[in-house]
């Protein structure tokens, strides 16, 4: 072990990391299968990158290659710190050829914006719609997700026209990232989303629909859209 995960073998918790294998789906034929889990918090593990933020590459590579789930975390963690310290081309390069390592869900939520989406902000955002066609799930999560960077600046084009797209996706954990996506546009922009159910609702996944009209008070409107669909 390095000295990074030596400090994360500080917080190991058996009994935790024995949830966390049954929450991320670990088992056979599971999305996350065969992940493995020590058991330390995000916090912890957060505290844990702060501490060797400055570690280069090589030291990344070592927690991204590994098969524990909290050194790929604390790994991605510290591209994170070092992005918003320094963003630079060299960073995001490492992360998309290192992209293997981001293999479940929290992964692509704690970093697709704050690298990828805040890189792409004021860029062609073309490397999105590929990610979006790709036959790997955390890459399709990952492309809508990074669009969290742009909701924050009042940019909601690429979150809608990539929701579009994936209307037909059938993995759920891509409905629940879509619907959270819109969401958040909405929670800025209640009109945009408006707009996106009145043209998409009957179409849209269950899921995806239920987390997009979350925060609206005629969220019946809409579910009975989705429900004459049938």
């Amino acid at each position: 072990m390095n000295a990074i995960q030596i400090a994360l073998q500080r917080h190991a918790h058996p009994e935790k990391a024995r949830i966390l294998q049954h929450f991320f789906k670990t088992g056979k034929g599971q999305y996350g299968e065969g992940d493995v889990f020590i058991g330390v918090t995000v916090p912890e593990t957060r505290a844990v990158a702060k501490k060797f933020m400055h570690v280069g590459f090589r030291e990344i590579e070592a927690l991204l290659n590994s098969k524990v789930h909290e050194h790929r975390l604390c790994g991605l963690l510290i591209l994170v710190l070092q992005f918003q310290k320094k963003p630079s081309g060299e960073i995001i390069d490492f992360y998309l050829k290192h992209f293997y390592a981001v293999n479940n869900w929290d992964l692509v939520d704690l970093t697709a914006d704050k690298i990828l989406g805040a890189w792409l902000a004021d860029k062609d955002r073309s490397l999105l719609y590929k990610l979006a066609k790709s036959n790997t799930l955390w890459e399709r999560r990952a492309a809508i997700v990074a669009t969290y960077a742009f909701i924050r600046n009042n940019d909601f084009k690429d979150t809608c026209t990539l929701a579009e797209g994936f209307l037909n996706e059938k993995h759920d954990l891509m409905h629940k990232a879509v619907g959270w996506m819109l969401r958040e546009a909405g929670k800025r922009d209640e009109k945009q989303l408006r707009m996106f159910l009145e043209r998409n609702a009957a179409r849209m996944p269950r899921t995806m629909l239920r987390y997009a009209i979350e925060r609206l008070h005629d969220k019946k409107k809409y579910l009975a859209i989705k429900n004459t669909s049938r």
